[in-house]
C-alpha cells in the first residue's frame, strides 16, 4: 500500500475512533490524592430483572502516556465492553508534562512520567478490589481481566508481570496478580525495539526519563524483559498498525516463548491502531472476544 493511501487510512481510522461521544460512568472512586488518581467504573448493561455477577474488565487507556490523551477517548469502548455484560473500571494515572506545566517536560508533550505513572497504575490495581466490590457490587472481582491499547497495552503487560520484576523495584510484588489474563491491544511491549522504530515519537525513551536513563530503567519497565508471568496472555495486533507496528508485538512474542511461556498474537489482516477500541469497527468485536475467552 503506499505510503500516502496508508496513512490516509490510519487518518480515517483515528478519526472514527474518536469521534465516538464520551459516556459518562456510573461511579467514580478515587485510589489516591491526585485529580487523576481515579476510577470510572461501568456497570453490565443486561436485561435481567436483578443485576447478575459479572466479570471485570479493567481497563488502562493509551496515548503514548501523554497528558493530553486521558481516559475519556477511551469511555466508549469500556461502554461497549458493559454493553457486552461485562463490568468495566477504566483506570486514570498521571501522565506527561501538559501545557499548564504539570509535568516534567519542557514542551509540554513529554510522554509519561517517572515514578508516577507506574506508581498510580500499581496504586490502582492494588486498590481497585476493594473500590470494585464497593462501586459495582456485581463486579466478580475473581474473574478480572486486564487490557489495555498502545501505551495501556504496556501498562497493562507491566501490571501482570510486577511479581518478576527486579527484587529493588518499588513496585514488585510477592505474587502474581489475581488476574485471568490480559488482552493486550497493540501494545508498546518491547522497549528497545519501540525506541529504533521511534514509536509515538519516542515516546518509551521520555517515559523512562531519557536516553541517558533508559537502559538503567528497562528492567523494570519493559514487559519483554520481565517473562515469564505465568498469566494467560493474548495481544491484539492489526496489521496495517503505523503507530505501533507489528513487528513491536511479535518482538514481545518471540521474548515470551524464548521464556518458555506462550503468548496468543491476534494478527488482524486490514486493520490499524485504532479499529481496536472503536465500537464502529469490526476489529472492537474480536477484541471482545478474546476478551470473554479468558473472562468467562
Amino acid at each position: 500500500m503506499p505510503d500516502d493511501v496508508a496513512a490516509a487510512r490510519a487518518a480515517a481510522e483515528e478519526e472514527s475512533a474518536f469521534s465516538h461521544a464520551p459516556v459518562e460512568p456510573d461511579a467514580t472512586a478515587a485510589y489516591g490524592d491526585h485529580s487523576d488518581q481515579v476510577i470510572d467504573f461501568y456497570a453490565p448493561r443486561t436485561r435481567a430483572a436483578e443485576p447478575l455477577s459479572a466479570p471485570l474488565v479493567v481497563v488502562l487507556h493509551g496515548g503514548a502516556w501523554r497528558a493530553r490523551y486521558d481516559r475519556r477517548h477511551i469511555t466508549p469502548f469500556a461502554d461497549y465492553l458493559a454493553r457486552r455484560g461485562f463490568a468495566v473500571a477504566n483506570v486514570e494515572y498521571r501522565r506527561g508534562s501538559s501545557a499548564d506545566g504539570d509535568g516534567a517536560g519542557s514542551d509540554g508533550d513529554e510522554a509519561g512520567r517517572w515514578p508516577e505513572t507506574f506508581d498510580d497504575v500499581a496504586a490502582a490495581l492494588d486498590a481497585l478490589p476493594v473500590l470494585a466490590r464497593e462501586a459495582l457490587p456485581q463486579a466478580d472481582t475473581r474473574r478480572t481481566v486486564l487490557t489495555g491499547h498502545s501505551a495501556g497495552g504496556h501498562l497493562a503487560l507491566w501490571a501482570a508481570a510486577r511479581h518478576v520484576l527486579p527484587a529493588d523495584s518499588p513496585w514488585r510484588t510477592d505474587q502474581p496478580a489475581p488476574l485471568r489474563g490480559v488482552v493486550a491491544l497493540a501494545p508498546i511491549a518491547d522497549f528497545t525495539l519501540a525506541a529504533k522504530l521511534e514509536v509515538c515519537g519516542n515516546a518509551a525513551i521520555q517515559l523512562l526519563g531519557g536516553a541517558d536513563l533508559f537502559t538503567d530503567r528497562l528492567p523494570h519497565a519493559d514487559p519483554s524483559l520481565l517473562l515469564p508471568t505465568g498469566i494467560a496472555t493474548t495481544l491484539v495486533q492489526g496489521r496495517t498498525d503505523l503507530d505501533v507496528p507489528e513487528p513491536v508485538s511479535e518482538a514481545y512474542a518471540d521474548a515470551a516463548a524464548k521464556a518458555g511461556e506462550v503468548v496468543g498474537l491476534t494478527l488482524l489482516e486490514d486493520v490499524g491502531h485504532f479499529p481496536l477500541i472503536d465500537p464502529a469497527a469490526d476489529a472492537c468485536a474480536v477484541v471482545a472476544e478474546e476478551i470473554a475467552q479468558l473472562a468467562w
